[in-house]
C-alpha cells in the first residue's frame, strides 16, 4: 500500500490534527542515517537498492503506518513512505532521494552524464512509479497483500486479475527495450533498472510474475538479482505473508 502518489492510492491516516509540519529541508546535528519504510512498498526499496549499491550504511525503520502510533504524519506531512534521515535531514519522494543520493555520493553512477541520457533514465522511472505501479504493483498487492495485513477484507479477484493481465504489456515494453539496449535506459546499469526491479520484486515475492513470458526481461532481472545490493531485499519477511519459494534464489 505505502505508495508514494496519492492520486494512486496512498496510504491517507485517518486524523488529519497537526500541530505543525515537519521542515523537510531544515537540518539537525545526527550522525545514524535511517530509513523509515515498509518491506514490500517499490518506493522504498528503490531507495534501499540505492543506498546499498552506494555502499551508504543505513538502519531501517519499520513503520506501520496502519498502526495505531505510527508517526508518519510527523516525519512526512504527506503521509507517505519512504522517509530518509540523514545528516539531521527528513526527505521523502523516493525520486528525489535517489537522485539526492546520486549527487552527494556519485560512485556507482545511477544517472547518466548526458542530458539526453537523464532524461531517458527519469522518463523510465516515471513510467514505473507511475503506469506500472497505477496499473499493476499498487491494484496486485493492495488486494494480495495490504489488505490481508492491514484486515480490511478479501481481495477483489477482478482488479487482481486485471493487474496481472496488465503485466504483460509493460513485460513486452520492456521486452522491446532490452532487445536493443544492455540495460533499460541504455548499455549502463541506471536508477531506471532499480525503480523497475523494486515493483517486480514486489509482485515476485508473491509469485505473480511469469518469467518465463520473456527472455530478455528474465535475463535482466537475473543480473539485476545477484547484485550484492539486492541481498537484502531477498531477505525481507512480510510477516503473514510468505514469500514464493523461489523469490530468493537467484537461479529462477
Amino acid at each position: 500500500m505505502a505508495v508514494e502518489t496519492a492520486r494512486h492510492g496512498a496510504y491517507q491516516p485517518k486524523t488529519r490534527e497537526r500541530t505543525g509540519f515537519p521542515l523537510m529541508n531544515t537540518s539537525s546535528p545526527s550522525s545514524t542515517i535511517r530509513l523509515y519504510h515498509v518491506a514490500l512498498s517499490p518506493f522504498c526499496r528503490k531507495v534501499r537498492l540505492v543506498l546499498a549499491e552506494k555502499r551508504i550504511e543505513v538502519e531501517l525503520v519499520e513503520d506501520r503506518f496502519w498502526e495505531p502510533g505510527s508517526e508518519i504524519l510527523r516525519r512526512n506531512p504527506a503521509g507517505k513512505l519512504p522517509v530518509l534521515r540523514m545528516e539531521g535531514r527528513l526527505m521523502a519522494e523516493s525520486q528525489a532521494i535517489c537522485e539526492y543520493l546520486d549527487e552527494i555520493q556519485p560512485q556507482p553512477s545511477l544517472m547518466p552524464a548526458l542530458p539526453a541520457e537523464r532524461y531517458e533514465v527519469r522518463r523510465l522511472c516515471a513510467w514505473f512509479d507511475d503506469k506500472f505501479n497505477a496499473e499493476v504493483t499498487r491494484p496486485v498487492m493492495t488486494e494480495r497483500v495490504w489488505k490481508k495485513v492491514m484486515r480490511l477484507g478479501y481481495p477483489d479477484s477482478r482488479t487482481v486479475k486485471a493487474g496481472l493481465s496488465a503485466i504483460r504489456y509493460h513485460l513486452d515494453y520492456m521486452k522491446s527495450l532490452l532487445e536493443h539496449r544492455r540495460w533499460l535506459a541504455g548499455d549502463v546499469m541506471t536508477l531506471a533498472d532499480f525503480t523497475a526491479a523494486a515493483h517486480l520484486s514486489c509482485l515476485d515475492y508473491i509469485s505473480d510474475v511469469d518469467w518465463t513470458y520473456s527472455t530478455e526481461v528474465q535475463e535482466w532481472y537475473a543480473k539485476i538479482k545477484s547484485r550484492p545490493a539486492f541481498r537484502s531485499l531477498l531477505a525481507d519477511h512480510l510477516p503473514g505473508v510468505h514469500p514464493a519459494p523461489h523469490y530468493a534464489l537467484l537461479d529462477f
